[in-house]
């Protein structure tokens, strides 16, 4: 179990590769407004921003449990930090936001990001080996 520790002088930088490490195809942005609609730009904060910049009301940490729904995280951080932050996942070589599958685990998730990021091993034919003799 990973723990986010989230302090008014903590950067946003270390708690995203916090994140990171626990699910490498994932990754958590912070937002420095409410307005998640999709019609207007998101202004992300940058990774140097300290969490007080972001909106941070309280300190305190929030555990990340790989069972724990997307939903669930984002709407913790919000309702009990102030924190604005959207999933997204990996997906080849871009980043989806998770909104349509905010309900699957982040384990879930970051499993699918795995299995859309890694090409599969293509399979050897004979036809594909040449002899050198």
């Amino acid at each position: 179990m990973i723990k986010l520790v989230l302090t008014k002088e903590g950067r946003i930088g270390d708690i995203q590769e916090t994140f990171n490490t626990a699910y490498p195809y994932l990754k958590l942005d912070f937002h420095s407004s409410n307005n998640l609609n999709p019609s207007f730009p998101k202004r992300n904060l940058l990774p140097g921003s300290s969490l007080a910049s972001a909106g941070l009301k309280k300190q305190g940490e929030i555990e990340l449990r790989k069972e724990m729904p997307v939903y669930e995280l984002e709407q913790s951080l919000k309702n009990l930090f102030g924190l604005n932050t959207q999933v997204s996942r990996k997906a080849g070589m871009i980043w989806l936001e998770t909104t349509k599958t905010d309900n699957w685990s982040l384990q879930k998730q970051n499993e699918h990001g795995r299995e859309i990021s890694i090409p599969e091993k293509e399979e050897i034919t004979d036809r594909d080996i040449i002899d050198l003799q």
